[in-house]
């Protein structure tokens, strides 16, 4: 069930930066899609930590 979350985040922020990217704000979706994919590798960083 994550791993289809992370999916359907990442390509439904692949889809509107392909629309906003003809107006050119296509860099908005890819400043989210950054934000999300370093809070999930830090989540990931922690989790293997703490499970040491």
């Amino acid at each position: 069930m994550k791993n289809t979350m992370h999916v359907v985040v990442i390509v439904g922020c692949l889809i509107v930066t392909f629309f906003l990217y003809n107006k050119q704000m296509g860099a908005i979706p890819l400043l989210l899609l950054s934000f999300y994919l370093f809070f999930y590798g830090w989540q990931k960083l922690y989790h293997a930590k703490n499970k040491k």
